[in-house]
């Protein structure tokens, strides 16, 4: 770790300087050292600029909040015990150097942590998060469910977060949630899920399906997946791999590829196999990075290549004899490095 939660308080002892400001300014070295091993670009007068910038703990409190909550000036000071106009001041100077953007409401003004592409300075302090501990942080972090409360009375919980939904929490009101009630609208029949990992998709699809066959091709995951499947009686579990399949003559309604193809050396032959075993008139739901350059970034995660351009995977599609319905990037992630996602669905051709 960059910063043991114990070295700060002894370093400050005596010093008449708070732990935290002693974590602000040991960033310099830990910051450095992501910028090399992330790749982040930044000239050295940007990178001096950012650290004067976080040489300041109330700034630091700030971000740590602003990446929480999108708050106002009046909930910021409720939250730090600190004055309206100095809580400004440090806003002014984060919104300038592009770690806070802001958005009006009415006579309200709403600012949040900068996670929009291309804010490398945002990305470095993302990867500096987890390694600041520090009691100022976690007083904050405990007085500010009261101020987002304030603002929930005074507004409708609905009203103060109108145009941003998504990102706030509320009781029940979960992405699984969601998914697990929205799955009740799919009939699927006889499922194949290629690289299945642990079954998490195979137990939301289950009761809808009249079969699913998961195959992966670790011993370990396939273990898992039958540990979590076990109640399930029309789902199957077994150890096989995506570029030859070895299933006989089952052939199924739907099939799975779902952040899949990163983990294939011959993505071509993974997809012709997937299109081989469908049914005819069976459908290929297939999800997937978009290419990118971020080789560091998913080493950790043994993928065998960098993604695909939305081209280059419907090609693999009808090479495969498939029929493509819908081929487009879904979703950007809001993190660094933004890694997008693309979605294709095809279908198996009817005889003639």
């Amino acid at each position: 770790m960059l910063f043991d939660s114990g070295t700060p308080c002894e370093f400050a002892a005596g010093s008449g300087l708070s732990p935290l400001t002693h974590v602000a300014k040991r960033t310099t070295l830990g910051i450095y050292l992501l910028i090399k091993m992330k790749g982040y670009i930044l000239d050295l007068g940007a990178t001096s600029t950012l650290l004067r910038l976080l040489s300041d703990p109330t700034r630091m409190r700030l971000l740590a909040l602003l990446e929480r909550e999108e708050l106002t000036v009046a909930e910021l000071s409720s939250v730090l015990r600190l004055a309206q106009p100095r809580v400004s001041t440090h806003l002014a100077k984060l919104k300038e150097a592009g770690l806070v953007r802001d958005r009006r409401a009415g006579v309200s003004a709403y600012y949040r942590f900068n996670a929009e592409p291309g804010a490398k300075p945002a990305a470095m302090l993302r990867a500096l998060r987890d390694n600041i501990d520090d009691g100022l942080l976690r007083d904050d972090a405990q007085r500010l469910p009261a101020a987002l409360a304030q603002r929930a009375s005074a507004e409708g919980w609905a009203d103060s977060v109108a145009g941003d939904m998504e990102r706030h929490y509320s009781p029940g009101r979960t992405w699984e949630a969601l998914a697990r009630s929205m799955t009740s609208l799919v009939e699927t029949g006889d499922v194949l899920d290629i690289a299945s990992g642990d079954g998490v998709l195979a137990e939301l699809l289950a009761p809808h399906a009249h079969s699913i066959l998961c195959v992966d091709a670790s011993e370990r995951v396939v273990a898992a997946a039958c540990a979590r499947l076990k109640a399930f009686r029309n789902v199957e579990v077994k150890l096989g791999d995506m570029q030859a399949l070895d299933l006989g003559a089952r052939r199924f309604d739907l099939v799975l590829l779902m952040h899949a193809l990163t983990y294939s050396a011959q993505p071509a032959q993974a997809m012709s196999e997937a299109a081989r075993v469908l049914k005819p008139g069976g459908r290929l739901l297939v999800t997937t990075l978009g290419r990118h350059s971020h080789r560091a970034a998913v080493a950790p995660f043994d993928h065998r290549n960098l993604g695909f351009r939305v081209d280059e995977l419907r090609e693999l599609a009808i090479r495969s004899g498939l029929k493509v319905i819908s081929c487009a990037r879904t979703t950007r992630e809001r993190r660094p490095p933004q890694f997008e996602v693309l979605s294709l669905l095809a279908r198996s051709k009817q005889p003639c």
